[in-house]
């Protein structure tokens, strides 16, 4: 039996809401299988869908020095990024993968991935967070509907603590992080990776012994932009 197709999109230093806008597209709009990956964005904070900007978001600190926010399609917490960001984001139809399509299997699917792909020691899921060791390098959010499931992730190559300041302690957050603060709890994905080349190469290697990988480019997914398809990423004014 062949491998399954899968259109992978290569992106650099594209706007985060301009990602978000395409994924939405490439999920409601067609029923191909899609790897996006990107590296950097202009500084954007990003909220989950039922996100509360008042718990988690630093008022004071975005009327003072705003910093765009935007709400995207699927759940999970909120993030800051930035240039130094790492994104990767799995469009799938549900037949191709053996595994139930729940958000538990989903991650474990990705763990198993990316613990092939990057084989970095101490890499694992620890609740729905990527980690190594101890301390958080990934976030992962999820959208699942019919026949379709989007996972995607924000993966810290590095970060500014001037930027995570914009972010309040959520009043949920996982056990394992125990009251830490962000400078505490977060690693940056540089101590353990000679580059950001070599981890995208190594996510592709990864991609083609699993799929029949076919690169497509950002003018073959923008003809998906502006169809029918219902729209809830949105950028918001505070």
């Amino acid at each position: 039996m062949g491998k399954e197709t899968l259109h992978l999109l290569r992106l650099q230093n594209h706007d985060i809401y301009e990602q978000l806008l395409l994924e939405e597209a490439l999920l409601r709009a067609t029923d191909q299988n899609w790897c996006i990956i990107n590296h950097g964005s202009p500084p954007r904070i990003v909220m989950g869908i039922s996100g509360k900007i008042e718990k988690l978001i630093d008022y004071d600190k975005m009327t003072s020095s705003p910093i765009p926010l935007i709400k995207r399609y699927s759940g999970g917490g909120t993030v800051i990024v930035d240039s130094d960001t790492l994104f990767v984001s799995f469009i799938f139809q549900k037949e191709i993968h053996s595994f139930p399509c729940y958000p538990e299997p989903i991650l474990r699917w990705s763990e198993e991935f990316y613990q092939e792909a990057l084989n970095i020691p101490n890499f694992h899921l620890r609740e729905n967070d990527y980690v190594i060791g101890e301390k958080k390098c990934g976030g992962n959010a999820q959208y699942i509907k019919k026949n379709r499931f989007v996972h995607h992730t924000t993966f810290l190559w590095d970060f500014k603590q001037s930027y995570m300041d914009y972010l309040l302690h959520p009043e949920k957050t996982p056990k394992y992080r125990d009251g830490r603060s962000h400078e505490s709890f977060l690693c940056r994905m540089n101590d353990f990776l000679p580059s950001e080349q070599s981890f995208f190469e190594a996510i592709q290697k990864t991609l083609g012994l699993r799929y029949n990988v076919q690169e497509a480019s950002i003018n073959d997914v923008s003809l998906h932009l502006g169809g029918n398809h219902r729209t809830t990423t949105c950028q918001i004014i505070i």
